[in-house]
């Protein structure tokens, strides 16, 4: 099997940068979900209650972040300093972290785009977020991400899922990091080791999906039930929970880029 995609989303819940490799670190991939939009209080958003975030691209110059979005003029963003920032408490699916926080420009910038007040923030040089510990090891990091550093989906599972749907829907609507080509449908579900380049990527668990996938990225909009109405009847586990694709926890550092073999270790 063969990396076909990878993506990168250096903002939580907004759009990602498609592209032709990636650096992964023990948090993930390199800038990935290193910055978050919350709430004046600290709270996180994402495209579950705020589905316009979807339309804010992003672009990465350097250690600078670039936002866009139709009708304004992009704004770069450099990442606070240490000695020149506030700090604010964040939360993040229940976890709490000290984050740094841009200035107003950026913020205002943020709060017109998306038609509400928020502020931007970064993760803290230093700072460490665990990941869920009853599925990871005590050294196992993430940044902003829901619960885990990496996301791998695979191309023939998402082409099994529109065989069954009226409008197929595209990949982007699952926000991976890594996409596969596959062999079998949903056979990334036993995957417990994977190697590439010499890195070895760690199963963390199966992806359980929320409402992110029934917003059209190319619209901010939510579009009704689909594809978690038709993945529910058959991709529905014990727990209650609607799985596509699988988390990762990476045990090394390296590059990786599109065209590299993927071997199943375990």
């Amino acid at each position: 099997m063969i990396i076909t995609e990878l993506y990168t989303f250096p903002v939580k819940s907004l759009a990602g940068i498609q592209s032709d490799g990636a650096r992964i670190l023990r948090t993930g991939f390199e800038a990935d979900r290193q910055w978050m939009v919350v709430e004046p209080v600290g709270t996180f958003l994402t495209q579950r209650s705020c589905p316009q975030m979807a339309l804010v691209q992003t672009a990465l110059r350097g250690d600078r972040l670039v936002l866009s979005t139709f009708g304004m003029e992009d704004i770069e963003v450099a990442p606070p300093s240490q000695e020149h920032c506030g700090r604010m408490d964040v939360e993040v699916w229940g976890d709490r972290v000290n984050a740094m926080v841009h200035g107003d420009e950026i913020n205002s910038w943020l709060s017109d785009a998306l038609g509400r007040q928020c502020k931007l923030v970064f993760f803290p040089p230093g700072e460490t977020r665990a990941c869920d510990p009853e599925v990871s090891l005590a050294d196992d990091s993430t940044l902003f991400s829901d619960s885990f550093p990496l996301l791998l989906t695979t191309r023939v599972s998402l082409e099994d899922l529109n065989r069954r749907l009226d409008d197929p829907v595209g990949m982007e609507r699952f926000r991976p990091n890594i996409v596969v080509d596959g062999r079998i449908p949903y056979e990334e579900d036993g995957w417990k080791q994977l190697e590439i380049n010499g890195i070895r990527l760690r199963f963390a668990r199966c992806c359980g999906r929320c409402a992110v996938p029934t917003v059209n990225p190319a619209t901010g909009m939510i579009e009704g039930p689909e594809p978690i109405r038709t993945l529910s009847g058959y991709r529905t586990g014990r727990d209650g929970e609607v799985y596509f694709g699988i988390n990762l926890i990476p045990e090394s550092a390296g590059t990786i880029r599109t065209g590299d073999k993927i071997t199943v270790v375990r």
